[in-house]
C-alpha cells in the first residue's frame, strides 16, 4: 500500500510505503505507485503512528460483563490505538503460567496487538510466571487497588530481583495506605476519595519504590501518576513515568459532575495539582500517556464513595483528547506522538512507533479540522460511559495494525492483533 500527502507529526509531507509484511520500507517526499499498488490518499490529514497504552484493564478473564477483549479492543482501534498492554489484576490474577495462559486465551479476540503482564502477590508463582512471555513485572500494587493485590516492601524488594534476573520491566502503582487519611472515612460525599487517597500518599510510595529500585539497580516505571511531586521524584530518581488523560485533564472540581463514576486510584487532585501536570505533560518531563482504562458498568459505579469501585474507561478518548488540546493549546503534535508512541516504544523495545523504514506500520489518520465532543453513546466500550462526556476531541478517519487498514468508515475488520512478545 503507498499512503501518499501525509502530513507527520513535525509538518513534513510525505508518501509512506507499506509492504506485505506489514511494514514501512519508504517514507519519502515522493512516491511513485508500482503496478497494482493500492494508493490512499489523505492530503491534508495528519498521519500518526498509533499510540502504544502501556496501562489497560480489559477484564478478562473474570469480569467480561465490564469489558471484553473484542470490546475493549475494538474501543482502542476507533480511538486511535494500536497496542495495549493489559494489567494482571484479573480473575484470576495473572500470577503464575496458567493464569497467564489463561489470560493469553482471552486475548486471541483482539483486535489491537497487545502485552500482558505479570502480576505479584503472596501467592504468586514466579519460576512458571516468568517462563512465559511478559511484557512487563506489573502493575506492582503497593497499596490495594481493584483486586486486592498490594504487596508489602519485603515481597516488593523480592519482585525487583526476580524481575531483574529475568530482564523483565517492572510498572509500580505507587501508594502508600499507611498515609491514606481515615478522618475523610466519615463522609459521604464524592470528593472523600480524594481527601482519603492523599497526595503524600502517592509521593511517599514512589520516594520508597525508587530508593529501593535504585538500590538493586532494576529501573522501575511508575504508573498514573497523579501529582507534580510524583512526577518529579521519579525523574529526579532517573525513573520513568506516565501520565494519565484523567489526571491530565480532570480535578477535584469535576466531582459535581461525575459523582462516585470520578473515583480511580490514585485520585483526582485539586485544580492547582492537575495544572501543574498538565504543564508538565506540555514541557515533556512527563515520559508517556496512558489510560489505566479500567471500566466498570454505570450500575457498579452508581454506589455510595466507599462502595463504588475504582477506575474510568478512556481507551478511546485519550488520542483524541491530546490532539484536541494540541490543536489550539500548548501541547504540541510532536509532543503528542512521542508521549503516546514513540517514546513507549523505545522504553519497551517494541519496534513501532515511528513512521520510519523498518518500523511496524501500525498507523493512525486524521483530519484536524474534524473535532466533535465526546459522546459516550458513540463509544464501543461495554460500559457505555466516559467521564470526558462533551470534551472536544478528534478522532480517526482510519487505524492501521500491521500494515492492514483495521477500523474505517466506522466499520472494524477482522482480529488482527497479536503478542508483541510472543
Amino acid at each position: 500500500m503507498l499512503i501518499t500527502n501525509a502530513t507527520l507529526a513535525d509538518g513534513r509531507r510525505r508518501d509512506v510505503r507499506v509492504n506485505r509484511t506489514g511494514r514501512i520500507n519508504a517514507v519519502e517526499p515522493r512516491i511513485d505507485p508500482a503496478g497494482d499498488e493500492t494508493v490512499r490518499d489523505v492530503a491534508g490529514k495528519l498521519l500518526l503512528p498509533g499510540m502504544i497504552d502501556i496501562h489497560v484493564h480489559f477484564r478478562q478473564p473474570g469480569a467480561g460483563h465490564k469489558e471484553t477483549w473484542k470490546t475493549g479492543s475494538q474501543s482502542a482501534l476507533a480511538g486511535g490505538v494500536t497496542t495495549v498492554v493489559d494489567q494482571p489484576n484479573t480473575d484470576p490474577p495473572t500470577i503464575s503460567g496458567p493464569a497467564f495462559e489463561q489470560k493469553a486465551a482471552c486475548a486471541t479476540d483482539s483486535y489491537v496487538d497487545f502485552g500482558l503482564n505479570g502480576g505479584v502477590t503472596d501467592d504468586w508463582d514466579p519460576d512458571s510466571l516468568f517462563e512465559k512471555p511478559l511484557f512487563a513485572l506489573g502493575e506492582v500494587f503497593l497499596a490495594d487497588s481493584t483486586g486486592n493485590m498490594g504487596i508489602d516492601t519485603d515481597l516488593f524488594e523480592v519482585a525487583l530481583e526476580r524481575a531483574s534476573a529475568n530482564d523483565v520491566p517492572v510498572t509500580v502503582h505507587a501508594e502508600d495506605g499507611s498515609l491514606f487519611d481515615e478522618s475523610a472515612t466519615d463522609r459521604t460525599d464524592a470528593d472523600a476519595w480524594s481527601a482519603y487517597r492523599t497526595p503524600r500518599a502517592e509521593v511517599a510510595a514512589i520516594e520508597r519504590a525508587c530508593t529501593l529500585a535504585t538500590a538493586h539497580d532494576t529501573p522501575i516505571h511508575v504508573a498514573h501518576t497523579s501529582t507534580p511531586d510524583g512526577i518529579d521524584t521519579a525523574t529526579a530518581a532517573g525513573m520513568t513515568c506516565e501520565v494519565t488523560p484523567h489526571h491530565m485533564l480532570l480535578s477535584r472540581e469535576d466531582y459535581p459532575r461525575l459523582g462516585t463514576h470520578g473515583r480511580m486510584n490514585p485520585p483526582l487532585r485539586s485544580k492547582e495539582k492537575q495544572q501543574a501536570v498538565f504543564d508538565r505533560v506540555c514541557d515533556g518531563t512527563v515520559d508517556i500517556i496512558a489510560t489505566d482504562h479500567a471500566p466498570h458498568t454505570r450500575a457498579e459505579k452508581d454506589a455510595s464513595i466507599w462502595e463504588a469501585p475504582s477506575g474510568v474507561p478512556g481507551v478511546e478518548t485519550a488520542l483524541g483528547l491530546l490532539l484536541a488540546v494540541a490543536r489550539d493549546g500548548p501541547l504540541s503534535i510532536e509532543t503528542v506522538r512521542d508521549l503516546t508512541a514513540r517514546t513507549p516504544a523505545e522504553l519497551f523495545d517494541l519496534e513501532k512507533g515511528h513512521i520510519e523504514p523498518g518500523y511496524e506500520a501500525d498507523l493512525v489518520c486524521f483530519d484536524l479540522d474534524a473535532v466533535e465532543p465526546i459522546r459516550a453513546e458513540s463509544l464501543h466500550t461495554n460500559c457505555e460511559w466516559t467521564p470526558f462526556e462533551g470534551m472536544d476531541a478528534i478522532f480517526p478517519e482510519w487505524t492501521m495494525v500491521g500494515g492492514s487498514i483495521a477500523f474505517h468508515d466506522g466499520e472494524f475488520e477482522a482480529p488482527v492483533g497479536t503478542n508483541v512478545h510472543s
